[in-house]
C-alpha cells in the first residue's frame, strides 16, 4: 500500500471506511491489469529450430533376410564296397579337386585286375592261334587239301576268339575302374567335413556317405524379394541392356555394421510363391578371404529403382494426428503453417518425403511442443537438417521399409 493509500484512509471518518476500502481495491486492480498488459507486449515468441529440408538424389535399396550357400556341395560316397584302409584327410580342411579322402582296402580288386588280365592274355593267344588255322585252311582250300565246311568252321572259331579278346579287354577295364575307385578322390575342391566313418569299418559301394564336401569361393546369398519389389526390378531390367548384368546386391553378416559386401543377382525363380507373395532369387559373392560359410544368415540389399530427387526430412519434425502425419513449415511474417505429408521410407536416418513439401521449405525440427495452432508467430533459429538427424549418415545406410 502506497502512501496515497494511507492517506486517504486516515483522512476519512468511520463511516466512510467501507468506500475507502473499495477505491484502494480499485486502484489496486487497475494496477496489476497495466502490469500484466506491460509484460504481454514485451512477451517474446516462442523459439523454434527450423531447417531446409533436403532434396538430393539416393539410390533406393530395399532389404531382406536371406542365407548364404555353397555352389557345390558333394556328399562323398564310395563307389566300391570293402573295409576303409587308410582316412588321407585333417577334418576341417581346405582341400583341392582330386586330393586323395578315403582308401579302401585294394587287395581284392588288386586280385580281379591281375585275373582279368590273365584272362584277356589268354583270349590273345587263343586268338592267335585261331588267326593261324584260319589262314592255314585257305590255303589248304585252294589244292582242295580241306573242306570248304572246315575252313567256314576255322574262321567262325577265328571270329569268336576276336570277340573273346573285347570281352577280356571290358573285363580287364572295369577291373581297373574298380581298383582306382578304392582310392576315394575329392571331386570339387573345398573344405570336407569330418569323417563320419573311421578305418576298418565296412562301406557300401553308392550307398555309404564318408564325409560331405563344400565348394568355398564364390558363393551364393539366396533371398526372397516380394512381388512389389520384384515387379519393380523387372520394370527397371527392362530399360537397362543386357551387358550390364544382373541386379546389384549389398550384404551385411550378423556381426557386421552396414551392407559391406557387394554381389550380383544370377537367377530369379521361374515363380512367385502364392502362399507368402514371394520369388527366390540368388546372388553370387566373392569370398576370397572365406569369411562367408555356408548356412549363414545374411542380410541383403538388392538395389531398386535408379538415383532419383527425394526431398529428405528428420523424424523429429514429423507429427501424427490420427491417420495424417504432418509438419510445420516456415512462411512469410515467421508463420508455423501445418502441411500434411506422406511418407516414405528412411535413408541415412532421414525419412523420404513422397508429398507434401517443397524443395525450399523450411520445416520446424525443434520447438513443436511452444506451437499450439498452425499460424502462430515464431522465433526462428536456422539449423542443418544433416546435423539435426540423430542417426550419422553413412555409405552403407539405405533406404529401408
Amino acid at each position: 500500500m502506497n502512501d496515497l493509500n494511507k492517506s486517504i484512509v486516515k483522512s476519512f471518518s468511520n463511516k466512510s471506511f467501507l468506500i475507502a476500502v473499495g477505491i484502494l481495491l480499485i486502484t489496486t486492480m487497475l494496477n496489476g491489469c497495466e502490469k500484466k498488459a506491460k509484460e504481454a507486449q514485451v512477451a517474446p515468441f516462442p523459439e523454434v529450430d527450423v531447417a531446409t529440408v533436403l532434396f538430393q538424389s539416393i539410390q533406393q535399396w530395399d532389404q531382406f533376410n536371406g542365407h548364404i550357400s555353397a555352389i557345390e556341395s558333394v556328399d562323398i560316397r564310395p563307389r566300391v564296397s570293402g573295409y576303409i584302409q587308410r582316412i588321407a584327410f585333417k577334418e576341417g580342411d581346405e582341400i583341392q579337386k582330386g586330393d586323395l579322402l578315403f582308401l579302401i582296402d585294394q587287395r581284392p580288386y588288386r586280385a580281379t585286375l591281375n585275373s582279368a588280365a590273365a584272362r584277356h592274355e589268354r583270349m590273345v593267344a587263343t586268338d592267335a592261334l585261331a588267326q593261324s588255322q584260319s589262314n592255314r585252311a585257305q590255303v589248304l582250300l585252294k589244292d582242295n587239301a580241306i573242306s570248304r565246311e572246315e575252313t567256314e568252321a576255322r574262321q567262325a572259331t577265328q571270329a569268336q576268339t576276336q570277340a573273346d579278346i573285347k570281352d577280356a579287354e571290358a573285363a580287364l577295364e572295369v577291373a581297373k575302374l574298380n581298383l582306382g575307385f578304392t582310392e576315394v578322390r575329392a571331386p570339387i575342391s573345398g573344405r570336407v567335413s569330418r569323417a563320419i566313418l573311421t578305418v576298418g569299418n565296412l562301406v557300401v559301394a553308392d550307398q555309404t556317405t564318408l564325409t560331405t564336401l563344400v565348394s568355398q569361393n564364390p558363393v551364393y546369398v539366396y533371398f526372397d524379394p516380394d512381388e512389389y519389389s520384384y515387379l519393380r526390378y523387372k520394370s527397371e531390367a527392362r530399360r537397362k541392356s543386357k551387358s550390364e548384368g544382373g541386379a546389384q546386391v549389398r550384404v551385411g553378416l550378423a556381426n557386421e555394421q552396414g551392407f559391406p559386401h557387394l554381389g550380383n543377382v544370377d537367377f530369379l525363380d521361374n515363380q512367385i510363391n502364392p502362399t507368402t507373395g514371394t520369388i527366390r532369387a540368388r546372388a553370387k559373392l566373392n569370398n576370397a578371404d572365406r569369411l562367408f560359410t555356408p548356412g549363414m544368415y545374411a542380410r541383403v540389399q538388392m538395389a531398386g529403382d535408379d538415383d532419383t530427387q527425394k526431398i529428405l526430412l528428420d523424424n523429429k519434425a514429423i507429427l501424427t494426428d490420427q491417420d495424417r502425419n504432418y509438419v510445420y513449415i516456415l512462411e512469410e511474417g515467421n508463420k508455423a503453417v501445418r502441411k500434411d505429408v506422406v511418407l516414405g521410407r528412411t535413408w541415412n536416418g532421414l525419412r523420404v518425403i513422397e508429398s507434401g513439401l517443397a524443395p525450399d521449405n523450411k520445416v520446424v525440427i525443434a520447438g513443436l511442443q511452444r506451437i499450439y495452432f498452425s499460424g502462430a508467430q515464431v522465433k526462428p533459429n536456422v539449423v542443418s537438417m544433416e546435423l539435426s538427424s540423430t542417426k550419422a549418415a553413412s555409405p552403407n545406410n539405405s533406404i529401408n521399409k
